[in-house]
């Protein structure tokens, strides 16, 4: 169960969120938690996640070890903070930055390479799936943005599908169609990795998760954990999707 904090929340805000949530999952063993907050505010994630088994991860990963790519920040310094996740290829990045598959492929790589978990997002537009076309979408995205890694690499990454029509509209998939397009990812991945990887890759859902609707999402099969927005940023409504 990931949060992404996207830009909100101040480090002293962030210290006050963990000080509410950590008793409310200190039990929760059932799952992996991850709690991605803006780059300033990884330190008092860090700090404040200490001793608990909640995991703090970055919104983004620069594909280069150093080097003058202003506004970016390198797995080095994730590292040294103490971030052990990165979110790459969120669709707010590929709409606003100009993120491309090929891009991700590199930073998923990258992270790889020090050692932090990628969270690798894809999902098809309203207009994409309105015109029939997501299953080619979601296989442009495999193919161009995870084929590219080793089986070794794969088995250390996490996907997430988050159909960008439902991200911060209120929209969600249902659960079915949610359970279709995780389907469309995981028999790419039998294809391309083979059974064993297809059966063990966790395909996180994101798209307006919410307390309310959680639960019948993670009645499917093929949803292995989710990715929040909104509902992440209070303690009580992330903490009644983990506990779902």
């Amino acid at each position: 169960m990931a949060g992404n904090w996207k830009m909100y929340k101040t480090p002293a805000e962030t210290t006050a969120f963990f000080e509410k949530f950590r008793p409310l999952v200190e039990k929760s063993s059932h799952c992996e938690i991850v709690i991605c907050p803006p780059f300033t505010n990884l330190h008092a994630a860090v700090a404040a996640a200490q001793g608990s088994a909640i995991r703090v991860g970055a919104q983004n990963i620069a594909w280069a070890r150093e080097g003058a790519f202003t506004g970016e920040i390198s797995g080095p310094m994730l590292n040294a903070v103490g971030a052990s996740h990165a979110i790459i290829g969120h669709s707010e990045r590929r709409q606003y930055f100009g993120e491309t598959d090929e891009t991700v492929l590199k930073r998923t790589q990258a992270a790889l390479e020090f050692g932090i978990t990628p969270i690798v997002c894809v999902g098809e537009r309203l207009e994409e799936r309105e015109s029939g076309n997501t299953g080619s979408v979601l296989i442009g995205q495999f193919t161009k943005g995870i084929a590219g890694l080793t089986e070794q690499q794969f088995a250390k990454i996490v996907i997430a599908y988050e159909p960008v029509w439902a991200i911060g509209t209120g929209k969600t998939a249902t659960p079915e169609i949610a359970a279709d397009a995780h389907r469309v990812i995981r028999d790419q991945v039998r294809a391309k990795f083979g059974k064993d990887a297809a059966d063990a890759v966790r395909i996180l859902y994101g798209g307006s998760v919410k307390p309310d609707n959680v639960k019948s999402l993670m009645a499917q099969p093929e949803i292995d954990g989710s990715l929040v927005g909104g509902a992440a940023l209070e303690a009580g409504s992330f903490s009644s999707i983990v506990n779902f």
